[in-house]
């Protein structure tokens, strides 16, 4: 599964570039707080797997006004370097690498 063009970022974590992506609108469940917020990330000039980051926050556009951080850069490598170190090999094809950070995250009831 690639990573569309529109929208993406580019970052670079040890030389090596990265394009990731948040989805603008949140899903149903995310917009509803049920569901954290998740952000995908792609090797820039290989994509193979793609790299699945769930949150521990909600997804800031929730209709319930559940207050939220932005994903900065800074979580996005973060991110990237500890997938690495889990295993993650950005340029071999393959299912979604799923990275869970949502332990802490609490649904709005």
């Amino acid at each position: 599964m690639a990573l569309g063009r529109k929208g993406a970022r580019r970052i670079v974590v040890d030389g090596t570039v990265y394009r990731w992506r948040l989805r603008r609108r949140p899903t149903y469940s995310q917009a509803l707080c049920w569901s954290p917020c998740t952000y995908a990330v792609e090797h820039a000039d290989r994509p193979g797997t793609t790299l699945v980051v769930t949150t521990n926050q909600p997804h800031l556009s929730n209709w319930l006004g559940g207050q939220g951080n932005p994903v900065l850069s800074s979580d996005v490598a973060n991110a990237i370097a500890f997938a690495l170190r889990q295993g993650w090999a950005p340029t071999r094809a393959g299912s979604p690498f799923h990275l869970d950070q949502s332990a802490g995250f609490s649904p709005l009831l």
